[in-house]
């Protein structure tokens, strides 16, 4: 049976810790700077994919996981051999429809020559006839083959036109090839640094194959959850300041680059069951690129940290929190 001093010493020990964390409480509420609203968030950037859009044999990748890379940059290299194979026979294709061409033209000033000498010869046909010194059958003969003439000189004419498009055709496939053989050249779709290499050399991807994920460096936000009404206090455009715990001396200056027009209730990772039960307003707050440009080596999505919002813009910023 336990004895009644120790019970009094029990509740009056909880009654002091009770104070104390009541105290404390007060104590860390009361240093923050007038105007300000805090939340919790994570660093975040956006994952880019270098992926193929060939199905072939990987034969080069050069960055490795943490490398830099920019935009356009060659990153690694797709076996197209069979590819430049195919380019070689359409320069062939391309070579010899220019040929036909050239062989159609050359009909059509035949067709065309003929055609002037079998007018020539219904003309003089003609004379002769009125004169009476040809019959009016070798009239018709020369008639006709003034007709076959024009005709021969049309049917020439299709064959340029039909040797036109073949050429057209075949450049067209040449046209493809060249894409197809640069598309085995893989390029960084963005600036950034390689979060994972997910392949070798010597492997075999199919077609939309990743093969490195880079995180896009230009852009580093965070995304925090507020009341409706710290909410209803801030705009897009307002100063904020982030403060992470891998550097809490440093704090990072950043602006209010989206605000929920609607509430929701918190995720469960970012709050408590409690706090998931009140409504709460979505704010993204991007970090400014000049500083995104002076730091990019040193940024890590994922990092924990604080967001500072202004309630009021005419708020100063504490000397702490300047940027």
């Amino acid at each position: 049976m336990r004895s009644p001093i120790k019970s009094l010493l029990t509740v009056a020990l909880l009654v002091a810790l009770g104070a104390g964390g009541y105290l404390l409480w007060q104590q860390t509420r009361s240093t923050l700077p007038a105007g300000l609203i805090m939340a919790n968030g994570r660093l975040e950037a956006t994952e880019a994919d270098v992926a193929s859009k060939l199905a072939g044999r990987l034969i080069a990748l050069t960055p490795k996981e943490g490398d830099r890379v920019e935009a356009g940059a060659p990153v690694g290299r797709i076996d197209v051999a069979d590819l430049v194979a195919q380019r070689t026979q359409a320069d062939a294709q391309v070579l010899a429809a220019t040929q036909a061409i050239a062989e159609a033209e050359a009909g059509v000033a035949s067709a065309q020559s003929s055609r002037a000498l079998a007018r020539a010869t219904l003309k003089r046909s003609a004379e002769l006839v009125e004169r009476g010194f040809l019959s009016a059958q070798r009239l018709d003969t020369d008639r006709a083959a003034v007709r076959a003439a024009e005709a021969a000189v049309r049917a020439a004419a299709v064959r340029v036109e039909a040797a036109r498009a073949n050429e057209t055709a075949a450049q067209a496939a040449r046209q493809r090839l060249d894409v197809l053989v640069a598309d085995g050249e893989l390029r960084a779709p963005v600036s950034g640094r390689v979060l994972y290499r997910l392949v070798e050399p010597g492997a075999v991807v199919a077609a939309g194959g990743k093969v490195l994920t880079v995180i896009d460096l230009s852009e580093a936000t965070m995304t925090v959850f507020l009341p409706a009404e710290a909410a209803g206090t801030v705009n897009v455009g307002d100063d904020a300041r982030l403060v992470f715990d891998a550097w809490p001396d440093t704090p990072v200056p950043a602006r209010i680059s989206f605000v929920a027009d609607k509430s929701q209730f918190t995720p469960r990772e970012v709050e408590t069951r409690s706090e998931r039960e009140k409504l709460m307003f979505r704010v993204k707050l991007s970090v400014t690129a000049d500083w995104l440009a002076t730091h990019a080596d040193t940024v890590k999505p994922g990092m924990a940290g604080v967001a500072w919002l202004r309630l009021d813009p005419a708020t100063p910023w504490p000397a702490q929190l300047a940027p």
